[in-house]
């Protein structure tokens, strides 16, 4: 019975959140994923990494190609293939398609990046809370992802609004934490994020 609960206390936060999310006007969106932008490239954990995975933006999710023309940094983008992500390099706007979820993604026959080569991971979030743990959309792909040895160990920082970062969120016994959150008004790491 439980369980049936957490699933159902997670479906209606996520769809109160992504409404909430959806209703910002364009230029808070804008003014606030900026803000998120500014402390990423504040933090230590972001300037030493030198692969870093991200995500395109898709229903109003904190913009990040801000980010993407730093060339110290090689970007990473996930493209969904099965029940699994699948990274690969992307290097200009041009080369990405819409995915079937509607989400931009990388092309197939774009270069892969493979585990080892990765030093962060910039985790889209609807909502995540001061432990860590995280809501998705509900398909599972961070959460099978982060769960394999290849991925455990590799640092995290969950990207929400500020209105999606939460004292607590139900858990499930697979969900694993992040190690760092940022929001418009800071990054807060709540694990040593080891480089």
């Amino acid at each position: 019975m439980e369980k049936v609960d957490h699933q159902l206390k997670k479906k209606e936060l996520r769809k109160s959140l992504l409404k909430t999310r959806q209703s910002m006007p364009v230029a808070e969106w804008k003014q606030k994923s900026h803000l998120i932008c500014q402390n990423l490239l504040n933090s230590p954990q972001f300037n030493q990494a030198k692969t870093i995975l991200a995500y395109f933006s898709f229903r109003q999710e904190p913009d990040l190609s801000l980010l993407f023309t730093d060339t110290s940094h090689r970007w990473g983008f996930p493209r969904c293939v099965g029940y699994s992500l699948c990274w690969h390099i992307c290097t200009h706007q041009g080369s990405v398609i819409t995915g079937c979820y509607g989400i931009p993604e990388p092309q197939p026959d774009a270069p892969t990046i493979v585990p080892e080569e990765v030093d962060l991971i910039l985790i889209p979030c609807v909502a995540c809370d001061y432990q860590g743990y995280r809501l998705g959309y509900g398909g599972g792909y961070y959460d099978r992802m982060l769960s394999s040895p290849e991925w455990a160990n590799k640092p995290t920082i969950g990207i929400v609004f500020e209105f999606g970062y939460l004292p607590e969120l139900p858990v499930e016994p697979w969900d694993k934490p992040l190690q760092g959150v940022c929001t418009e008004f800071g990054l807060n790491p709540l694990q040593i994020i080891k480089f």
